[in-house]
C-alpha cells in the first residue's frame, strides 16, 4: 500500500511539474489560435450585446429541439409498439438508463433534505 501510494505522488508530482512547464505556452497557444474571438475593449454594453446575442440565438435554436425532441418521441414509440423485436442490449441500456435517472432522483432527495435519510435532523 506505502508503495502504490508513493507511486502515485510520484505521478502527480511529474504530472503537475508537466503542467508547470507547459502550461502557460499552451495557454498563450490556445488564446493566439482564438484571438479573433477576443474583444480589444470590453466594455459593458459589447458584454451586454454579447449576452443578448447569446439569448436569442438560443431562443431560435428552439424549434429545431422541439422538432428534434419529437422525433425522438416517435422513434421511442415505435421502440415501444415493436416491443418484441428489441434486442437484449437495447433492454439492459434502457434499465441500466432508468435505474441511473431513479438513482439521482433519490441521491436529490437526500440533499435536499440536508444529506439525512429520514428527513429529520438530529
Amino acid at each position: 500500500m506505502g508503495s502504490l501510494l508513493r507511486q502515485l505522488q510520484q505521478k502527480s508530482a511529474s504530472a503537475s511539474q508537466f503542467v508547470m512547464k507547459h502550461g502557460c505556452a499552451y495557454y498563450k497557444q490556445v488564446l493566439d489560435q482564438n484571438k479573433h474571438y477576443i474583444v480589444k475593449e470590453p466594455t459593458v454594453e459589447q458584454c451586454q450585446e454579447l449576452s443578448k446575442q447569446l439569448l436569442y440565438t438560443r431562443l431560435a435554436s428552439l424549434p429545431g429541439r422541439y422538432e428534434s425532441f419529437w422525433k425522438e418521441v416517435e422513434f421511442l414509440k415505435n421502440k415501444i409498439r415493436n416491443r418484441q423485436d428489441l434486442k437484449l442490449e437495447e433492454i439492459g441500456v434502457a434499465a441500466l438508463f432508468a435505474g441511473e435517472c431513479y438513482a439521482w432522483f433519490c441521491i436529490g432527495e437526500i440533499i435536499g433534505r440536508g444529506f439525512t435519510l429520514t428527513g429529520y435532523k438530529v
